[in-house]
């Protein structure tokens, strides 16, 4: 977004020294003017061109991208190429696959999210409690002084396994059975609850909790409980060869003899357990995720039908892991991550990312989803991070929120004080100004919400200059007030 320059006024002073202080924003869905509304698209237009930049920059050959606010579509779009390499030399298709808003993905590590809420639906039925060792369900997990990891240790990555298998799993001979066997007789890293490490292995063994409680294999649960219920029909593990022309290709692996892996799980371990783990394999769309997340949002129903109890839902947006500070973690669901969730990052907050360019955020604050979906691994995973334009989608994602309204404005004020990026001190008069420029939204004053916009800005620019906020703050305030400003011309 080019920046739009706005030009000083300073008649706000005397009355914003008159107005009260202590100030508290209302909800996001605060009922405004015909004029007003909670969602602007300004923000999201300028997403276009910066996806696109990053495509030209090579960081991904294609991505789809889907934002929902409040259940309904604010954006759904396609970028890029769906397949575009023959090999990780990056010689070209004779006829390259444009990306259509509709392909699916391989999920990788958001199929860690299915797994957990499938863990959660068996505990639903009274099968567990959390805080169970492993053992009692999985006896051969109890070697290796592994006796006290329970369930919820696994589901929030503080069991003590390091991140992956000591083996790889495509090199062991043997079927799925006898490789899950080798995981089970994984050794911790280090002992339980001392330290968060994100572990593949965690939710493999998942997985085969899953198997031993129910009866059935992990794919056949999570479609006769998840997938089916819920009209998820493209959403599967081991998607048929026929559905290849809809599936966006991944990574050129001569290591495991696959060529192009293209409508096969990317993930190695999972492709060794037959497609079928607990920490990668699932693929899907964009349209499916948003209905997985949207019944999140919904306390665990969707079209009336409960998938999960309210409880569970709670339990799994719970922060578990406040020992650990910055990996705030629920069942399955990370939280509270702003380096991908940017100001959408609220402790209520949930997402998770995938190792092939998938991403994910839900926040029940702002009823909203924020869906990215790429192909960053194809045809190699040796290229740049996807990781700033899934922050920047989330940005853009949260100006859109913000910057809809003077009222919406005073929420990222309190957003940062409440994160200690903003002394109060300092907040309070930029919530004044906030507040006498929505008084003159609410009458619909053009010209009078566009001198007071002036003047705000000139306030937080004096306040940067002068020590009393970070440049990153700033940039944000800055950012919103523009959005408005080009509301309101």
């Amino acid at each position: 977004m080019k920046p739009r320059y706005l030009f000083p006024a300073f008649l706000l002073l005397i009355l914003l020294l008159l107005l009260p202080t202590g100030i508290k924003a209302r909800s996001v869905e605060t009922t405004f003017a015909s004029t007003q509304t909670s969602f602007i698209y300004e923000p999201l237009k300028d997403l276009d061109q910066e996806i696109e930049e990053a495509i030209a920059d090579a960081v991904m050959p294609g991505a789809v991208l889907l934002i929902t606010k409040d259940g309904k579509k604010k954006k759904f779009t396609a970028y890029g190429y769906a397949a575009k390499y023959k090999d990780d030399q990056f010689t070209e298709m004779e006829q390259p696959q444009v990306m259509k808003e509709h392909k699916l993905f391989d999920m990788a590590s958001i199929s860690k999210l299915y797994t957990a809420v499938a863990v959660m639906q068996l505990w639903d039925e009274g099968l567990f409690e959390l805080e169970d060792p492993v053992y009692w369900y999985i006896p051969e997990f109890a070697i290796h002084d592994k006796r006290s990891v329970t369930i919820q240790q696994l589901l929030t990555h503080t069991s003590g396994f390091a991140a992956s298998p000591s083996k790889r799993l495509y090199e062991i001979d043997g079927n799925r059975a006898d490789r899950l066997d080798l995981v089970l007789r994984e050794s911790l890293h280090q002992l339980p609850d001392t330290e968060y490490i994100y572990s593949d292995v965690n939710y493999i063994t998942l997985g085969i909790l899953i198997e031993r409680l129910s009866g059935d294999r992990q794919d056949q649960f999570i479609a006769k409980h998840i997938t089916e219920p819920m009209g998820l029909k493209n959403t599967m593990y081991n998607p048929p060869a026929s559905l290849k022309h809809r599936i966006a290709a991944t990574e050129y692996q001569p290591w495991t003899n696959r060529g192009l892996v293209w409508g096969s799980v990317h993930d190695e371990n999972a492709w060794a357990l037959d497609g079928v783990a607990g920490q990668a394999g699932i693929f899907t769309n964009a349209e499916d995720l948003a209905v997985f997340a949207q019944m999140i949002l919904n306390n665990g129903t969707h079209k009336e039908k409960r998938i999960l109890s309210e409880e569970a839902v709670n339990l799994m947006n719970m922060n578990w892991n406040k020992a650990y500070s910055g990996q705030d973690h629920g069942l399955g669901w990370d939280l509270n991550q702003d380096w991908y969730m940017d100001n959408l990052a609220e402790t209520d907050t949930m997402g998770h990312t995938g190792y092939t360019g998938t991403s994910i955020v839900v926040s029940p604050t702002k009823h909203t989803i924020v869906i990215l979906l790429t192909n960053r691994v194809h045809p190699t995973r040796n290229t740049v991070s996807t990781n700033p334009i899934r922050k920047l989608v989330s940005e853009r994602t949260a100006d859109a929120i913000y910057s809809s309204s003077a009222e919406n404005m005073k929420e990222l004020v309190e957003r940062f004080v409440n994160r200690e990026e903003l002394d109060m001190a300092v907040a309070i008069p930029i919530q004044r100004h906030l507040t006498v420029i929505h008084h003159y939204e609410d009458k619909h004053k053009r010209e009078k919400v566009l001198k007071h916009l002036n003047g705000y800005v000139q306030l937080i620019k004096i306040l940067e200059k002068n020590g009393k906020m970070s440049k990153n703050v700033y940039d944000d305030l800055q950012r919103t007030a523009n959005y408005l400003y080009e509301k309101w011309q």
